[in-house]
């Protein structure tokens, strides 16, 4: 069939993209090629499409369908849907993905090459052709630059030789591509979505979780829209989740199993009833560990995969007729949810420990206890010591400990005495990481980076008081805190003794604090526990935290450099990366170390290599990113100029 029919198969409805392929990926590079390859008549590879009823087949976008048998496109989408962006100029309806890769094509009539657009090589260059403007007039375009050719000094001479360019470049939509359908009454979903999978080379294979979504849409088409509803609303309360995760707790809700294949058999009913309760649940947990731990946002809500297991245990209570939580069972549950946050339960295999989990929770004999028996089995016992302290940076597994502990434990502000609660109102009273010993004077004095970053030497103030206070030492400011609020130095588990205030005591007063911490911690667990401390004893883990290679953000800044890293990357049409990834061992859960800013999956998922962005880290950070498969970058500039290089494909970055 040739490619012009095929867009007007498109354009009317015969063709469509089935619900459970993915989004449009390619970048400029590729778009380049398929061209080229047209142009020089070079095989591109034939499509494959799924003949089905178009009443019963679930597609992408908002475009209706013609009547009866429809094609949906299963291996060929990338290449189609390029052709359509760059020839018709404008994506096709079905188009979910990064426009910019199909603008701005030009063809040179010399060199009889493909590039875009751009501008200080190209503007007022009358050998480069604009593609989709020749492509949008057709003969009447080619006519248009026959006679501009003609009356270009320059370009007349060549005239029939670029006029013949023209016209085999226009002829690209008259290639016959070989279509291979597939049909039949026995070609069911799961069947087609098999074959996706095997056939697809190009295109970009299904996850496990996007094979069961797709299976989810072809009975509910409006489900992916409905999940990202939910999404899009714990967004708006400062939770970053994604589909996976959503659709891993309507699993356990559903199935009581955390792999996805037991969702296939579910219909659509099943699944939104179970997508209701799921949400529900969820803001029950969100509100539970923000309100009662204090973890009120994305940066601090550590051991998200708890949450799956914790709505299946909500889910029995309600399924059961059981009324609300009482104080303690309540508490006990949140002390389940910390405990398996902080020594990483859910950080390696994640499947594997949730279905151990929700095992737990079934039966005469499942519950809160057999699921903290399971903890303690694994883990060791659950009490922590001054060690578990010894982590930096504000990527380490206590990090957020701390900021539960500053939450809960009435912590107050030392510029105004007042406790630090997530309502206080104003800009200057953003809660920020404050450096107790100033950062510039340790590293003068010669101190590691992992001594000056050390959780030890981290507290939360207002940004009032961290820039009133900037890099005065503690014993220059500490007295004044303490004459001025009593009390508020203690309240930051500050130790009292003077002498570790000074500058040579700083390791000193590092290893003072950390016994602090971890006594305020072990203070918390036991009030979660109502005076059942037995879930403490038992002999104690020990986490081995080598503090110079863990890694991780470090300073306001540092973060504030992410954070623009990540919304420039969102306005060129790709995906957010994960900030402070947790990169653990896959069987123990043990932080190998933490990056930045990643994307484990590629920029591009699953077509591009796990990319990490490391700002100041050491060599041994580096090291174990890129034994775990990452391509690092250690600047912001370094990193965008990949972006727009191999990723946009943007030829002023070649």
């Amino acid at each position: 069939m040739k490619i012009s029919v095929i867009l007007d198969f498109i354009d009317n409805g015969l063709l469509a993209l089935p619900e459970f392929q993915r989004g449009y990926v390619w970048n400029r590079e590729q778009v380049r090629g398929l061209f080229d390859s047209l142009y020089r008549r070079h095989p591109i590879g034939g499509l494959l499409v799924w003949a089905t009823e178009s009443q019963t087949a679930s597609h992408r976008g908002d475009s209706p369908l013609a009547t009866g048998v429809v094609k949906l496109l299963l291996d060929g989408q990338q290449r189609m849907t390029s052709l359509y962006g760059v020839v018709r100029g404008n994506p096709p309806k079905f188009f979910d993905g990064n426009s910019n890769s199909l603008t701005g094509l030009r063809f040179n009539l010399e060199e009889e090459t493909f590039e875009f657009f751009q501008p200080v090589k190209m503007k007022d260059d009358p050998l480069w052709i604009d593609v989709t403007a020749l492509m949008k007039k057709g003969a009447t375009g080619l006519g248009e630059y026959a006679t501009l050719m003609s009356a270009n000094p320059i370009l007349a001479p060549h005239m029939g030789e670029y006029v013949s360019r023209l016209s085999k470049l226009l002829s690209i939509v008259e290639v016959d591509l070989h279509i291979e359908e597939i049909s039949g009454a026995d070609k069911s979903l799961d069947v087609v979505v098999d074959i996706f999978n095997r056939v697809n080379s190009g295109d970009t294979k299904l996850s496990k979780g996007d094979l069961a979504l797709a299976k989810i849409c072809a009975d509910w088409p409006q489900g992916r829209e409905a999940m990202k509803v939910e999404l899009e609303k714990w967004k708006q309360s400062g939770y970053n989740f994604n589909l996976d995760w959503l659709l891993r707790s309507v699993n356990t809700v559903l199935t009581g199993e955390a792999k996805f294949q037991y969702l296939h058999e579910r219909n659509s009913d099943e699944v939104q009833d179970a997508l209701t309760c799921a949400t529900k649940h969820i803001d029950s947990c969100l509100n539970l560990i923000s309100g009662f731990l204090g973890l009120d946002h994305d940066r601090v809500f550590f051991g998200r995969f708890a949450v799956p297991v914790m709505t299946r245990y909500l889910d029995q209570r309600q399924s059961q007729g059981k009324s609300s939580m009482d104080e303690k069972e309540r508490d006990k549950l949140l002390f389940w949810y910390l405990q398996a946050a902080m020594w990483g339960r859910f950080s390696g295999s994640t499947e594997s420990f949730i279905d151990q989990d929700l095992e737990a929770l079934e039966g005469s004999d499942g519950g809160l206890d057999k699921l903290l028996e399971q903890l303690r089995l694994w883990n060791g016992g659950l009490r922590a010591e001054p060690g578990h302290f010894t982590g930096w940076s504000l990527g380490a597994r206590f990090y957020p400990v701390l900021y539960f502990l500053t939450r809960v434990g009435k912590a107050k502000d030392w510029g105004t005495g007042l406790e630090l609660k997530s309502g206080m109102l104003g800009p200057m009273s953003k809660l920020e990481v404050h450096h107790i010993f100033p950062k510039s004077k340790l590293y003068n004095y010669g101190y590691r980076k992992s001594q000056v970053n050390a959780l030890a030497n981290f507290c939360f103030l207002t940004k009032e008081s961290n820039l009133h206070i900037s890099n005065q030492f503690p014993q220059d400011y500490f007295p004044k805190v303490e004459a001025d609020h009593p009390g508020a130095l203690e309240s930051q588990w500050i130790p009292m003794d003077p002498t570790l205030w000074e500058l040579e005591s700083f390791p000193d007063f590092l290893e003072a604090r950390k016994e602090l911490l971890a006594e305020e911690l072990n203070t918390r667990m036991e009030v979660l526990l109502h005076g059942d401390l037995h879930w403490l004893e038992g002999k104690t883990a020990t986490i081995a935290v080598d503090s110079e290679s863990i890694g991780g953000i470090t300073s306001e800044e540092e973060e504030r450099e992410i954070e623009s890293i990540n919304s420039w990357i969102v306005s060129q049409g790709l995906p957010s990366g994960e900030i402070t990834y947790d990169l653990s061992d896959e069987q123990t859960g043990m932080q190998k170390a933490v990056l930045d800013l990643a994307w484990p999956a590629g920029i591009q998922t699953e077509l591009s290599q796990p990319v990490a962005v490391l700002i100041n880290e050491s060599s041994e950070t580096h090291s174990v990113a890129s034994l775990a498969g990452f391509r690092c970058f250690t600047s912001t500039h370094e990193f965008k100029h990949y972006v727009e290089r191999d990723i946009l494909a943007n030829e002023a970055f070649r």
